[in-house]
């Protein structure tokens, strides 16, 4: 296989190498040189090119720098807001050192700046993709004039530093695109703060959009590594992490967070140079790592970071903490606070958030509470230092008066440093995953001893409860056992297959008829579950394409064997859509109940779900108006149809369009009903403790008090109906005039 790859790679740069020779480029410009549109500088290894392009449909152009085998992957342009008009555009070095591009005209649209200035100036374009100004009579090869890696785009490359040069005051930090056709600066920066302890921030305008936090030795805290990423390895220098990746864990070699009196910033490398990744700030302000896929020749995206609600900046408010749950976002106060308005609060409006309970009473008996695995407050206010113990940190924080919290500077080998907290603690997020690292909150002394009753609850009695507890569920346990084996032997007696219908089959002690498969069948059929027949993966598990001996296609959903939550959803889907028979609802074939596999079996959809006509560009082209009206009413009377005209009153609570699948003729079929609840004939609402579903489709009373019925799903057909319309998804959607979503806007 690696000898395959090496291979696959090699034919890759050839290909490259010969593409680069087949046009005109060069390697170096001096000041007796120049690059007019149409030719090009490329780097020595052939990896990066620069040129003038034209950005989609737009005809204005543009000086950038490109992938040799990815020309659309542009990563950094040069007059980013000053456009050229036409393809005359020149660019040359003079005399000095200094790179000018110069129009029609013969005036200067872009140039670069230089300090110094160069006896014999060059310029070329490194392997890493940072086009330089260096004097070539110089000895070290690092010292340049003038440097694009200092000047970057939405593009963050492998080398490139994020941070700040204190010393003169210089800041490196990366911004997005206007839009897909105009590489001017737009509304979101990616940016390095250095208040307090240094942390790292995404920008709208003047205002923080998220933020990423501070640098503990390893990562972010933001980030949190058991939520995305959960590889993380230390270095072995201050402040110095490993990368770690998803897809990809051994493709970054090291992540460097440097911080000292003459500069802060951040860094990361790749392990050679055969490997291409790249970080990119989109145009919705989200941040997204693409990395190279030599066998397919595309792009992967590997890592997002903005991707929900909690990662907006300080959501919950003051002294409160947000943890994701079934796609909703959960603010929750701190342990020995309260909402500062419970109207308010009630009503899903945190950013108020919460205050103490017990005012702190200034070293009499004050004392601190740890909280685990969680994003450290912001940090721009903080007080912070390297040499110090935790011990000597928290002693320093209670003679404080105005301290409210402290946590170790570096989590790595047990933990060293310091970082001190004054006033608010805002911004704090739960990784319920793992990851993050621990704060401790300032408490007073009634407040604490309130923690230790709650959670020390009376251990002698405690200790006899679980020990007589543990007796009696052990003779349950034997007895169940026990009646089980038998149940199973009487079952499956004079079955000739290893296993037979359980009770997952049933309802209401009846066996329901649906046709069983048998997991070697479904195996051959999905090619052994291959990833080449993946067609997708939610969090009950992945949904394979299959095809059975006689040609028929299908759908094979695989339970999951880590997933709690996909065993109900099994149970849910196999007792609701075997009993239905609807044209607008995907047909349910037959399952498989085998050794420890629960797997469903459905019909296969061609066409693909109603979102990708919806939101992407290409599917977009082939949903036109009547289509649309065609979807529309079949979804329509697939609703209908749950809600009246079956034998029990079904509520989807799970309706978007990813649910909704579409076959040959674009007929529209609701599928995924592993949310759904069944009322009775004379019920028309329920309310839950749960509160699960996709966020921007959920029903306000359902998200506020957890009350569905009919309307839930009428509302989330709603949203689809406004989303078709508008080819624009309701939580994405944007308006330069006001921060509402599409719902807001209408």
């Amino acid at each position: 296989m690696q000898a395959l790859t090496s291979f696959s790679m090699c034919l890759f740069f050839l290909f490259s190498l010969l593409r680069i020779s087949a046009a005109t480029a060069l390697v170096r410009i001096t000041p007796s040189g120049y690059i007019r549109d149409g030719e090009t500088l490329v780097s020595v290894g052939g990896s990066y090119e620069l040129g003038f392009f034209s950005p989609g449909k737009s005809k204005s152009r543009y000086l950038g720098i490109w992938y040799t085998f990815s020309t659309d992957a542009v990563v950094w342009v040069a007059n980013r807001g000053t456009p050229l008009g036409d393809s005359s555009g020149l660019l040359k070095l003079t005399e000095q050192g200094v790179l000018v591009l110069l129009n029609s005209s013969n005036s200067i649209v872009w140039s670069s700046n230089s300090s110094r200035i160069a006896g014999n100036p060059i310029s070329q374009l490194l392997d890493s993709g940072n086009l330089v100004v260096q004097d070539g009579k110089e000895t070290n090869p690092d010292n340049f004039l003038w440097q694009s890696f200092d000047y970057p785009c939405d593009t963050f490359l492998p080398e490139m530093k994020l941070g700040w040069d204190l010393v003169t005051g210089f800041e490196r930090s990366f911004s997005s695109w206007n839009s897909t056709e105009d590489p001017a600066p737009g509304e979101f920066l990616a940016r390095m703060d250095q208040r307090g302890l240094p942390q790292f921030f995404v920008m709208k305008g003047a205002k923080i959009q998220a933020r990423g936090g501070s640098w503990n030795g390893l990562y972010f805290t933001g980030y949190g590594y058991g939520v995305r990423e959960p590889n993380p390895i230390s270095g072995s220098e201050y402040l110095t992490g490993y990368g770690y990746g998803v897809r990809e864990p051994n493709l970054i070699s090291g992540s460097e967070f440097v911080m000292n009196k003459d500069e802060v910033y951040y860094e990361y490398r790749l392990k050679n140079m055969s490997t291409f990744s790249r970080y990119v700030l989109n145009t919705s302000g989200v941040i997204e790592r693409f990395t190279w896929l030599y066998q397919t020749h595309s792009w992967e995206l590997a890592f997002t970071f903005l991707t929900d609600r909690c990662e907006s900046y300080a959501l919950c408010g003051p002294f409160s903490s947000c943890t994701i749950n079934s796609n909703s976002a959960i603010c929750a106060c701190l342990k020995g606070f309260v909402p500062k308005s419970l109207k308010d609060w009630n009503s899903g409006y945190w950013s108020d958030g919460c205050v103490r309970r017990t005012p702190l009473a200034c070293g009499d008996g004050d004392g601190f509470v740890k909280y685990s695995g969680i994003k450290l407050p912001d940090t721009s206010s903080s007080w912070f230092d390297k040499s110090m113990s935790l011990a000597e940190c928290r002693g320093l924080c209670w003679r404080n008066c105005s301290c409210t919290a402290c946590a170790n500077l570096d989590i790595r080998d047990g933990g060293s440093g310091c970082v001190l907290w004054f006033g608010n603690l805002t911004d704090i997020r739960e990784f319920t995953l793992g990851g993050g690292q621990d704060l401790y909150i300032r408490m007073a002394a009634s407040e604490l001893d309130h923690v230790k009753k709650k959670s020390n609850f009376n251990k002698r009695q405690l200790l006899a409860i679980l020990l007589s507890s543990a007796v009696f569920l052990m003779g349950l346990l034997i007895v169940g056992i026990i009646l089980n084996i038998r149940k199973k032997k009487l079952r499956c007696e004079g079955h000739r297959r290893q296993d037979c219908r359980d009770e997952y089959l049933r309802e209401d002690g009846e066996e329901m008829e649906l046709p069983l498969f048998d997991l070697t069948t479904i195996a051959k059929a999905t090619d052994n579950f291959s990833s080449c027949n993946k067609l997708g993966e939610g969090g009950f598990g992945p949904v394979y394409k299959g095809t059975l001996l006689g040609g028929k296609e299908i759908a094979v959903k695989r339970l999951s064997k880590n997933s709690g939550q996909g065993m109900t959803e099994f149970k849910t889907e196999v007792i609701l859509i075997a009993r239905l028979q609807h044209r607008n609802l995907v047909k349910l074939l037959g399952c498989c109940i085998q050794r420890d596999e629960k797997i469903l079996i459905y019909e296969f959809m061609p066409s693909k779900s109603l979102d990708f006509y919806i939101f992407d560009q290409e599917g977009q082209k082939l949903l036109d108006w009547p289509k649309c009206f065609h979807i529309i009413g079949g979804v329509a009377r697939g609703l209908l149809y749950l809600h009246q005209d079956s034998r029990l009153r079904i509520i989807h609570r799970d309706l978007k369009p990813s649910n909704i699948l579409l076959d040959d003729n674009m007929n529209p079929k609701i599928s995924d009903f592993g949310l759904a609840k069944t009322f009775g004939g004379d019920q028309s609402q329920a309310n839950t403790n749960i509160v699960v579903g996709t966020y921007g489709y959920m029903s306000p009373e359902y998200v506020v008090d957890g009350i569905f019925s009919m309307k839930s799903d009428v509302f989330s057909f709603g949203v689809i109906l406004l989303e078709m319309l508008s080819r624009k998804k309701n939580r994405g959607f944007r308006h330069p005039n006001h921060d509402h979503n599409l719902l807001g806007h209408w």
